[in-house]
């Protein structure tokens, strides 16, 4: 569907198949495929994939209950793979002059200072979920000031609402959910197109940075203004400080 949608607009766009989260699989074999297709290697990596297993069955699983390898498949999707997919894809961008790497994060990678709110979060506790993007957002600072003198950028990017799509539905997020996908995806095209060493070594959320960048947001087809939220819109969510914020981010 996705890949029908984006030729319906006059883009061209491949499907790969591949489990990133497999260690032993050489993510160079995506970044061939790529080239072979479109004549170049990617400059763009956005990271947006999430262990199955956290959304299954077992996704509000206890701490106290959790098993080692539920525990190694959350950090081998939602970090390694894309580490080891930013290693396959780092060298052309370092040919190129310039690169841009997004992770996707979460509200979720946020201390939680109020323990007596216990089960009252939706997750429960998301220790392996919200830990692992909190490992994310580390990760991303440390990447960005190694990367920093390639011009490669590198951000981690949480939505400031729940966006409604397949898997967060399966977990209680309404249809309509409580950001638009429009907001989240203008805020990750916003990452991957300014001037890298302009914008780099960002923890953000999706409406404070279109606020601060005063960008318009448009529809997913980038044909039209997006009537539903622009950043000069009266909603208090722009104002949002992150739990990063004493850092600078």
């Amino acid at each position: 569907e996705g890949l029908q949608r984006i030729k319906a607009i006059g883009g061209t766009a491949i499907a790969i198949r591949a489990d990133i989260s497999d260690p032993d699989y050489d993510k160079a074999k995506i970044v061939k495929q790529i080239e072979d297709a479109f004549g170049r290697s990617p400059d763009i990596l956005v990271h947006s994939a999430a262990a199955p297993r956290e959304w299954g069955t077992d996704w509000r699983t206890p701490f106290a209950e959790t098993p080692f390898d539920m525990f190694i498949a959350g950090v081998k999707t939602n970090v390694w793979g894309g580490w080891d997919m930013s290693k396959a894809v780092i060298p052309g961008m370092r040919e190129k002059g310039a690169g841009w790497i997004v992770f996707i994060s979460s509200q979720q990678a946020a201390p939680r200072p109020h323990p007596e709110s216990g089960s009252g979060y939706g997750m429960g506790g998301a220790s392996i979920y919200g830990g692992t993007k909190a490992f994310i957002d580390r990760v991303v600072t440390g990447a960005a000031s190694e990367l920093y003198q390639d011009n490669i950028a590198v951000n981690s990017l949480a939505p400031t609402g729940a966006v409604s799509t397949p898997l967060s539905r399966s977990v209680g997020v309404s249809a309509e959910g409580t950001e638009p996908m429009e907001t989240f995806v203008e805020a990750t095209l916003a990452l991957c197109c300014a001037e890298p060493k302009s914008l780099t070594s960002r923890v953000v959320h999706t409406l404070p940075l279109l606020a601060e960048l005063n960008r318009p947001v448009y529809t997913i087809d980038g044909k039209q203004l997006f009537d539903r939220w622009q950043a000069g819109n009266e909603d208090p969510r722009k104002e949002i400080k992150n739990y990063l914020a004493a850092y600078g981010h």
